[in-house]
């Protein structure tokens, strides 16, 4: 068994974010084995999109991913996997979609998190990161689980 992950105070909002990104790609994969209508699951893939994944990628974009720089590898690998995942999300309802978003923000969060999270751990001075703490607490999000139509559970 893998040793958890020590993470930075200021990225522990960001780590909540992925969780809640991670049970997305769980419902979706519910919704699907139950056969769920296309419409439901997109319903709430599109609240998700608009109400967590916008403003997380907004905010990553702005104050996290500049502290290692535009040219640095990860960073580009991230942004890249931002603008697919957005095209994702805004592709028409249908089975291959959902099982892409599935796949590919499942592999952007694990990418994220073990690689882009430690090099920022172990790359950064303190100083620097500290900067970005509390910023992430003001960016106010609708709890994903108040939707009402909780397709994955039937």
């Amino acid at each position: 068994m893998s040793t958890p992950l020590k993470r930075h105070e200021v990225l522990k909002p960001l780590s909540r974010d992925h969780h809640h990104g991670l049970l997305l790609c769980w419902k979706i994969k519910e919704g699907l084995k139950k056969q769920v209508s296309k419409d439901r699951i997109k319903s709430y893939t599109d609240y998700f999109f608009t109400s967590q994944l916008r403003p997380h990628f907004k905010f990553e974009e702005q104050e996290i991913f500049p502290l290692l720089g535009p040219s640095h590898p990860m960073i580009i690998q991230a942004l890249n996997e931002h603008r697919r995942l957005e095209e994702l999300f805004k592709s028409e309802a249908d089975n291959e979609v959902f099982v892409a978003i599935e796949k590919e923000l499942n592999r952007h969060i694990r990418f994220e998190e073990r690689e882009l999270f430690s090099e920022l751990q172990k790359t950064v001075p303190e100083e620097k990161l500290r900067e970005v703490d509390n910023k992430e607490e003001k960016v106010i999000t609708p709890n994903p689980d108040d939707w009402e139509d909780k397709f994955w559970q039937r």
